[in-house]
C-alpha cells in the first residue's frame, strides 16, 4: 500500500515526542488527548504508516488521522483542538438509556464470575449493544448524569432487636440534654464508653522513607507483629472530654478499671448522676452489667444501646478519628509506642474539648424507621403479591449513619 504524501511526513521535535511520550500512559488525562500523543509516537516510529491502519491502531475516525498529519506537517505541534473544532458523538435518549441498562444489569444475568462491572466492562458492552464506537469517557458522563449509580454501594445494619426505638430513644434524650422528659442538671453526665480492639503494633521491616518532591512517603509492607493493646474510652458527651486507659485484654476488670478512673476525676466524683452509655459487649451486658457497676456507685445509670447498634454510641466516633489520626499508617517500634501515642493524643484533645454535633434525635429516627419498614412492605408486595400480610413483624433494615 502506498504511504502518504512527503508532505504529510512531519518531523516532531524532541520536545513535543517527549510530551506525547508523557501522555500516552496517564489515565487520568482526557482520552482525546492520548489518542493524539498516541498518534504522535505511531507516526515517529513509522512515518510511511496509512491512515487506515494509523486510524486503526490509535482508534481515531478514518478523516482525523490526515487532518491531524496535515496540521503537524506545517510545524503546529500542538495536541489541543482547535476552537470550535470537533463534534460531540451525538448519541440519542435511546443509546442513552441502553448504556444505562447495561450498566445496572446484574452480573449474574450474564454468567460472569464478576461482583460489579469496571467501566470498561459496560463501556466493551456497550459498543456491541449499539454496533457503534463509544469512547469510556462518553459512558462515564452517560452514567454520571443519571440519579442511579450501580457501582455504588454502601453497608447497611439491621437491627435485630424488636424494641429499637424505645431502646433508642432514651440515648438521643441523652445526647440532647434530658432524661424521661426533663432536662439534666449541671452536675448530671453522659458518658459514652467501649472498647477499641485489637490495636496491633506493626514493627516495619524496613524504615519508612520520608516524602520527596512529586512522591509520598514510602511504608514498608512486610511487617512484624508486636502485640496488641485494647483501648478502652469513657467520652462524655456534653463536655467533648476523653478518659482512657490501655489494657492488655478485654473484660469484666478492665472495664471496672476504667470506671473507677472516671470517678476518680473531677467533675464525675462530685457528679449527681452518671449516666453510662455503652453497647452489648461481653464485659458489659444486660442486667449483670447494671448491677455491678450499681454496686460501684449508686449514682451510675447504665443506658444499653440497642443489639447490633454501636454506631449510636458517640465514642465510635472518637475511636474512627484515632483510627485516621493516630494508627494510620500502623507504624510502631512495639507496644509501648503505641500506648503512648494514644495517651499523647488523649491529652491533646482535651486541650480544647469540644463535644460532636449531634443532630439525630427522635423526630428523625422514627422518620427513618418507618421510611425503611415502607420500604420493606413494598419490596415485600412486589415479590410476593399473592400473600397477605404476614402476622410476624416486619425485619427492618437500617442504614449506618455517620455524623
Amino acid at each position: 500500500m502506498r504511504g502518504p504524501l512527503p508532505s504529510y511526513r512531519p518531523a516532531f521535535p524532541a520536545t513535543f515526542l517527549e510530551q506525547a511520550a508523557q501522555i500516552v500512559p496517564q489515565r487520568t488525562v482526557q482520552y482525546q488527548l492520548r489518542q493524539r500523543a498516541t498518534l504522535v509516537l505511531r507516526l515517529h516510529q513509522q512515518p510511511l504508516v496509512s491512515n487506515i491502519e494509523a486510524a486503526e491502531r490509535v482508534q481515531l475516525h478514518l478523516r482525523s488521522v490526515p487532518r491531524w498529519r496535515r496540521r503537524w506537517a506545517t510545524g503546529d505541534f500542538s495536541l489541543e483542538d482547535e476552537p470550535g473544532r470537533g463534534r460531540k458523538a451525538d448519541f440519542p435518549p435511546l443509546d442513552h438509556a441502553l448504556v444505562k441498562a447495561i450498566a445496572c444489569e446484574l452480573i449474574a444475568a450474564t454468567k460472569q464470575p464478576l461482583s460489579r462491572q469496571s467501566l470498561a466492562d459496560v463501556t466493551a458492552r456497550a459498543q456491541n449493544a449499539l454496533g457503534n464506537p463509544i469512547s469510556r469517557s462518553t459512558v462515564w458522563r452517560i452514567l454520571d448524569q443519571d440519579a442511579r449509580k450501580p457501582w455504588r454501594y454502601k453497608y447497611w445494619i439491621c437491627p435485630r432487636d424488636p424494641h429499637f426505638a424505645a431502646k433508642a430513644g432514651p440515648i438521643l434524650d441523652l445526647y440532647g440534654g434530658q432524661w424521661q422528659g426533663q432536662c439534666l442538671g449541671p452536675k448530671d453526665h453522659s458518658l459514652s464508653a467501649d472498647e477499641k480492639t485489637s490495636m496491633h503494633a506493626r514493627i516495619r521491616c524496613h524504615p519508612a522513607l520520608p516524602p520527596g518532591p512529586g512522591r509520598p512517603a514510602y511504608i514498608e509492607y512486610e511487617y512484624e507483629r508486636g502485640g496488641a493493646l485494647q483501648y478502652l474510652a469513657a467520652w462524655d458527651v456534653r463536655r467533648g472530654y476523653v478518659i482512657g486507659r490501655c489494657e492488655p485484654t478485654t473484660g469484666i476488670a478492665p472495664c471496672g478499671r476504667l470506671v473507677n478512673q472516671v470517678l476518680a476525676e473531677a467533675p464525675y466524683r462530685s457528679g449527681t448522676r452518671l449516666f453510662w452509655i455503652g453497647d452489648n459487649g461481653s464485659s458489659h451486658r444486660g442486667a449483670a452489667a447494671l448491677q455491678r457497676l450499681q454496686q460501684v456507685d449508686s449514682r451510675i445509670i447504665v443506658v444499653h444501646t440497642p443489639v447490633h447498634a454501636s454506631w449510636l454510641n458517640q465514642v465510635e466516633i472518637y475511636f474512627s478519628i484515632i483510627q485516621r489520626q493516630v494508627l494510620t499508617p500502623n507504624d510502631f517500634a512495639d507496644l509501648d509506642a503505641l500506648r503512648l501515642r494514644l495517651a499523647f493524643y488523649e491529652e491533646l484533645s482535651n486541650q480544647s474539648p469540644a463535644p460532636f454535633q449531634w443532630k439525630f434525635d427522635r423526630t428523625k429516627l422514627a422518620t427513618l424507621l418507618a421510611k425503611i419498614e415502607a420500604r420493606q412492605m413494598a419490596r415485600a408486595d412486589a415479590h410476593f403479591p399473592y400473600l397477605e400480610e404476614a402476622a410476624s413483624p416486619v425485619i427492618i433494615t437500617f442504614h449506618r449513619i455517620s455524623w
